[in-house]
Protein backbone atom coordinates (compact mmCIF):
# COMPACT_ATOMS: atom_id res chain seq x y z
CA UNK A 1 0.00 0.00 0.00
CA UNK A 2 1.13 3.29 -0.96
CA UNK A 3 1.57 5.89 1.99
CA UNK A 4 3.69 8.93 2.46
CA UNK A 5 5.56 9.88 5.76
CA UNK A 6 7.77 12.26 7.22
CA UNK A 7 11.68 11.86 7.21
CA UNK A 8 13.52 10.43 10.37
CA UNK A 9 16.74 11.71 12.05
CA UNK A 10 17.65 7.74 11.22
CA UNK A 11 17.10 8.09 7.59
CA UNK A 12 20.45 9.73 6.33
CA UNK A 13 21.29 6.42 4.81
CA UNK A 14 17.75 6.26 3.05
CA UNK A 15 18.22 9.95 2.11
CA UNK A 16 21.28 9.52 0.17
CA UNK A 17 19.91 6.47 -1.31
CA UNK A 18 16.70 7.72 -2.78
CA UNK A 19 18.53 11.44 -3.98
CA UNK A 20 21.16 9.46 -5.36
CA UNK A 21 18.91 7.48 -7.44
CA UNK A 22 17.21 10.82 -8.40
CA UNK A 23 19.97 12.63 -9.45
CA UNK A 24 21.03 9.26 -11.63
CA UNK A 25 17.19 8.84 -13.09
CA UNK A 26 16.46 12.81 -13.82
CA UNK A 27 19.83 14.81 -13.88
CA UNK A 28 17.79 17.48 -15.93
CA UNK A 29 15.58 18.11 -13.18
CA UNK A 30 17.74 19.37 -10.50
CA UNK A 31 20.29 21.91 -9.89
CA UNK A 32 22.54 19.60 -7.79
CA UNK A 33 24.38 16.78 -9.60
CA UNK A 34 24.83 13.44 -8.81
CA UNK A 35 29.03 13.64 -8.81
CA UNK A 36 28.87 16.59 -5.87
CA UNK A 37 25.73 14.74 -3.65
CA UNK A 38 27.76 11.79 -3.95
CA UNK A 39 30.82 12.98 -2.17
CA UNK A 40 28.27 14.12 0.73
CA UNK A 41 29.88 11.75 4.07
CA UNK A 42 27.42 9.72 6.04
CA UNK A 43 27.37 13.03 8.87
CA UNK A 44 25.94 15.48 6.08
CA UNK A 45 22.93 12.72 4.91
CA UNK A 46 22.84 12.34 8.74
CA UNK A 47 22.85 15.91 9.26
CA UNK A 48 20.11 16.51 6.05
CA UNK A 49 17.88 14.10 7.57
CA UNK A 50 18.00 15.12 10.90
CA UNK A 51 16.96 18.85 10.04
CA UNK A 52 14.06 17.41 7.32
CA UNK A 53 12.36 15.30 10.07
CA UNK A 54 10.29 18.36 12.54
CA UNK A 55 9.56 21.78 12.62
CA UNK A 56 8.19 24.35 10.15
CA UNK A 57 11.67 25.60 8.23
CA UNK A 58 12.64 22.67 6.67
CA UNK A 59 10.91 18.92 5.40
CA UNK A 60 11.60 16.15 3.44
CA UNK A 61 8.71 13.32 2.82
CA UNK A 62 8.90 9.83 1.70
CA UNK A 63 6.40 7.87 -0.39
CA UNK A 64 6.93 4.59 0.61
CA UNK A 65 5.45 1.48 -1.25
CA UNK A 66 5.32 -2.15 0.21
CA UNK A 67 8.53 -0.38 2.98
CA UNK A 68 10.21 0.65 0.29
CA UNK A 69 11.07 4.44 -0.29
CA UNK A 70 9.88 5.49 -3.63
CA UNK A 71 9.76 8.92 -4.06
CA UNK A 72 10.73 12.23 -2.18
CA UNK A 73 9.89 15.93 -2.06
CA UNK A 74 11.40 18.69 0.26
CA UNK A 75 10.34 21.59 1.23
CA UNK A 76 12.06 24.78 3.10
CA UNK A 77 11.27 28.23 3.85
CA UNK A 78 14.02 30.46 1.76
CA UNK A 79 13.83 33.24 4.49
CA UNK A 80 12.79 32.97 8.27
CA UNK A 81 10.55 35.85 7.87
CA UNK A 82 8.60 34.48 4.74
CA UNK A 83 5.08 32.89 4.40
CA UNK A 84 6.21 31.01 1.66
CA UNK A 85 7.66 27.37 0.48
CA UNK A 86 9.65 26.43 -2.07
CA UNK A 87 9.21 22.64 -3.12
CA UNK A 88 12.34 21.27 -4.24
CA UNK A 89 13.51 17.73 -4.94
CA UNK A 90 11.00 16.44 -6.00
CA UNK A 91 11.13 12.70 -7.58
CA UNK A 92 9.17 9.32 -8.11
CA UNK A 93 11.09 5.84 -9.26
CA UNK A 94 9.87 5.10 -12.40
CA UNK A 95 7.53 2.40 -11.76
CA UNK A 96 6.27 4.53 -8.94
CA UNK A 97 5.35 6.65 -11.43
CA UNK A 98 1.71 7.09 -12.44
CA UNK A 99 0.51 5.78 -9.28
CA UNK A 100 -0.39 8.30 -7.07
CA UNK A 101 3.35 8.77 -5.16
CA UNK A 102 3.71 12.43 -6.67
CA UNK A 103 0.58 13.83 -5.99
CA UNK A 104 0.76 12.16 -2.19
CA UNK A 105 4.42 13.78 -1.77
CA UNK A 106 2.62 17.23 -3.06
CA UNK A 107 -0.08 16.80 -0.73
CA UNK A 108 1.72 15.99 2.52
CA UNK A 109 3.99 19.04 1.26
CA UNK A 110 1.44 21.33 0.93
CA UNK A 111 -0.66 20.13 4.14
CA UNK A 112 3.12 20.92 5.72
CA UNK A 113 3.20 23.96 4.73
CA UNK A 114 -0.19 25.19 5.59
CA UNK A 115 0.10 23.63 9.20
CA UNK A 116 3.02 26.16 9.31
CA UNK A 117 0.97 29.38 8.43
CA UNK A 118 2.40 29.04 5.02
CA UNK A 119 0.50 31.31 1.90
CA UNK A 120 2.06 29.67 -1.36
CA UNK A 121 4.09 27.38 -2.04
CA UNK A 122 6.93 27.96 -5.08
CA UNK A 123 8.96 25.23 -7.47
CA UNK A 124 11.51 25.27 -10.38
CA UNK A 125 10.70 23.23 -13.23
CA UNK A 126 12.80 22.50 -15.93
CA UNK A 127 11.83 24.01 -19.51
CA UNK A 128 10.75 21.37 -21.92
CA UNK A 129 9.79 18.71 -19.23
CA UNK A 130 5.88 18.64 -20.16
CA UNK A 131 5.28 15.54 -17.86
CA UNK A 132 6.30 17.67 -14.46
CA UNK A 133 4.67 20.95 -16.01
CA UNK A 134 1.50 18.67 -16.51
CA UNK A 135 1.74 16.83 -13.29
CA UNK A 136 2.38 20.36 -11.29
CA UNK A 137 -0.68 22.21 -13.71
CA UNK A 138 -3.30 19.12 -12.64
CA UNK A 139 -1.89 19.08 -8.70
CA UNK A 140 -3.38 23.38 -8.76
CA UNK A 141 0.47 25.22 -9.78
CA UNK A 142 0.42 27.70 -12.39
CA UNK A 143 3.33 28.80 -14.10
CA UNK A 144 4.64 32.30 -13.30
CA UNK A 145 6.93 34.75 -15.87
CA UNK A 146 9.94 33.92 -13.35
CA UNK A 147 12.95 32.35 -15.26
CA UNK A 148 16.32 31.54 -14.38
CA UNK A 149 19.52 28.78 -15.42
CA UNK A 150 19.22 25.60 -13.96
CA UNK A 151 22.50 26.05 -12.47
CA UNK A 152 25.25 28.41 -12.53
CA UNK A 153 26.82 28.20 -16.20
CA UNK A 154 23.91 26.07 -17.80
CA UNK A 155 22.10 26.70 -20.65
CA UNK A 156 18.76 24.75 -19.26
CA UNK A 157 16.26 27.05 -18.28
CA UNK A 158 13.67 26.22 -15.22
CA UNK A 159 10.50 28.29 -15.04
CA UNK A 160 9.05 29.23 -11.12
CA UNK A 161 5.38 27.57 -10.55
CA UNK A 162 3.21 28.74 -7.87
CA UNK A 163 0.32 27.36 -5.59
CA UNK A 164 -2.13 29.18 -2.93
CA UNK A 165 -1.78 27.06 -0.09
CA UNK A 166 -5.44 26.62 1.03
Amino acid sequence: MLSVRRITPEDGDTLQRVRLAALRDAPSAFASVHAEEARRSAAEWSTRAAAGSSGFDRVTFFAVDAGEPVGLVGGFRPRPESADIELVSMWTAPPARRTGAGTLLVEALVGWAADGGADEVDLWVTEGNGGAFDFYRRAGFTETEERAPLRPGSVEEVIRMRRAVT
